[in-house]
């Protein structure tokens, strides 16, 4: 079956497919669920040019989407693209979706002249990480992820297991 990956916008009609795909997402991840909060939140984040938007469509249904973050790669004085949210629903998982949501943004981030591309998953995600070194990621050495939580009521619970 054909997906088709865009880009997607608050104003177009999609939106609110993918909006609501996004709570389930956070839903999985065991927060409340808040569809106009996320709604909200979502458009914000791409109104203030902190996120862009696609969203993968299988015969006119929004089945995954894909954040990303450009950030200045300033030693290189270049940018660098971050991958912040990748979610395929439960579906459509396991038959390409996620590969091409992967692929956009790889092949995004290398027109727009970028040097990287980079994500995050949780160590125990398997069948992620697998599909992320299938791609071509590798785990980089020689850094830690270090974090202040300056709201620890916003903390995200555990992940589940």
């Amino acid at each position: 079956m054909l997906t088709t990956v865009a880009p997607i916008a608050p104003t177009q009609h999609a939106f609110e497919r993918v909006a609501a795909l996004f709570d389930d997402y956070r839903a999985h991840y065991g927060h409340q669920p808040s569809p106009q909060r996320t709604r909200a939140w979502l458009r914000d984040q791409i109104a203030q040019h902190r996120l862009a938007l696609a969203a993968a469509t299988r015969a006119g249904q929004v089945c995954g989407f894909v954040t990303t973050a450009v950030t200045p790669a300033s030693l290189l004085l270049g940018t660098a693209w971050s991958i912040s949210d990748l979610y395929v629903a439960p579906f459509q998982r396991r038959s390409g979706v996620a590969r091409a949501l992967l692929r956009y943004v790889v092949d995004e981030a290398r027109a727009a002249g970028a040097y990287r591309v980079s994500l995050r998953t949780e160590a125990g995600n398997t069948p992620a990480r697998t599909l992320y070194a299938e791609a071509g990621f590798r785990p980089v050495t020689g850094l830690e992820l270090l974090n202040l939580v300056l709201r620890p009521e916003h903390e995200a619970p555990p992940t589940p297991g």
